[in-house]
């Protein structure tokens, strides 16, 4: 593209979330392997989707800057953390790191916002939705894990029950009175 419509600044700054994309997809990577060592299929497999995701993500920055007149710089991806401990340490830890992307994705915002850069405000609002998405889906996760998991009088079936009530239909007939 002959015309550069992105500032050096912001051009560097996409770059570096798209290796923090990348560094994501590796982190789901590895706990998603770790999950499926330690017979946790379930886990694994939401997990591996979410790799790819984040995959996805990367994707998405390297085409912005790349239409926007700018050069991609494809950078080392960082070793991922130490496997988690057990579910509990695997979904905290997951949910930090998608704290901390949240709050990155806030500075490309205001970072565009600072420099008038209306094209790129836009385009990271999509991924302030995502990131949105991404914690309630964890804090959402934990949740279920702390129903299911722990112990705490008159708990024992919450578990089930927020499963049925999940496909349980919303609305109910009421009794007619019959006409004679």
């Amino acid at each position: 593209m002959s015309t550069k419509r992105i500032s050096d600044a912001m051009e560097k700054a996409l770059n570096d979330q798209m290796t923090r994309e990348a560094f994501q997809a590796q982190v789901y990577l590895s706990y998603a392997s770790w999950a499926e060592v330690n017979s946790f299929s379930g886990i694994a497999n939401f997990l591996y989707k979410h790799m790819n995701e984040e995959r996805e993500h990367m994707f998405k920055i390297l085409k912005y800057i790349n239409d926007r007149g700018g050069e991609t710089k494809i950078e080392a991806i960082g070793a991922p953390p130490e496997n988690p401990s057990d579910i509990k340490d695997c979904l905290e830890k997951i949910l930090q790191h998608e704290v901390d992307n949240s709050a990155e994705i806030d500075k490309l915002v205001n970072q565009a916002h600072e420099e008038k850069d209306w094209a790129t405000f836009s385009f990271t609002q999509w991924f302030v939705k995502e990131q949105i998405e991404e914690e309630s889906l964890i804090n959402g996760l934990l949740d279920k894990y702390t129903l299911a998991s722990e112990q705490k009088e008159g708990n024992a079936n919450y578990y089930e029950l927020d499963k049925d009530l999940n496909k349980a239909p919303q609305s109910a007939e009421i009794p007619r009175e019959e006409k004679l």
